[in-house]
């Protein structure tokens, strides 16, 4: 289970194709306190890491994996929104993110508004945004200002955009979107008994 507050931004070194899966290794600080095996969230997505050196660690996505999120679309020098689980005596300080991507956003708008951002996402899935509620982007836990039916906007921070991979956002940039656990389960008992 993560929070949503990220802790570091990870440089992709290499990707490597075997079978269906994809390995990807990544250049971070916090390499040299990972284990084999430990869960760690990159750009809100789930992942195993199966190797590590001081300065390096690799993670494997699987053809499921590939299919919900926008790692397809990572290259060598994607900057990677990083978070390690939540420890069991740490604060919560961002909300319930279990790491486990619902669908991919696009960007359609950036808007600036001289000291913060506004950033505007369409998406295709059952599931939808509440204002004022919580959505995590690409691992990012953010509160929602706009709610429509496959639409929604979050404003940013200055701290936030620059400490996440916020600030390469653009029209057309795709993310991965993980939508509020409390939200999902209630969505889905109201549609059990309608």
């Amino acid at each position: 289970m993560f929070t949503g507050i990220i802790e570091e931004i990870g440089e992709l070194v290499s990707i490597e194709k075997e079978k269906s899966n994809i390995h990807f290794t990544l250049k971070a600080e916090m390499s040299q306190d990972l284990k084999v095996d430990q869960s760690l969230s990159h750009n809100g997505c789930c992942l195993t890491v199966v190797s590590r050196s001081d300065t390096k660690y690799t993670v494997t996505a699987i053809q499921e994996t590939l299919d919900k999120t926008n790692l397809n679309d990572w290259k060598v020098g994607s900057q990677i929104n990083l978070e390690r689980c939540m420890k069991a005596d740490g604060r919560f300080d961002g909300h319930i993110v279990q790491g486990h991507v619902d669908c991919v956003a696009q960007c359609v708008n950036v808007q600036d508004l001289n000291g913060s951002w506004k950033f505007s996402f369409t998406y295709e899935a059952p599931h939808r945004t509440v204002e004022k509620g919580s959505v995590t982007i690409n691992g990012t836990s953010l509160t929602v200002v706009e709610s429509a039916e496959n639409s929604f906007s979050v404003c940013i921070i200055p701290y936030t955009y620059q400490h996440t991979n916020f600030h390469e956002f653009s029209v057309g940039s795709i993310v991965n979107l993980e939508f509020d656990i409390f939200g999902k389960y209630i969505q889905r008992y109201l549609n059990q008994i309608v």
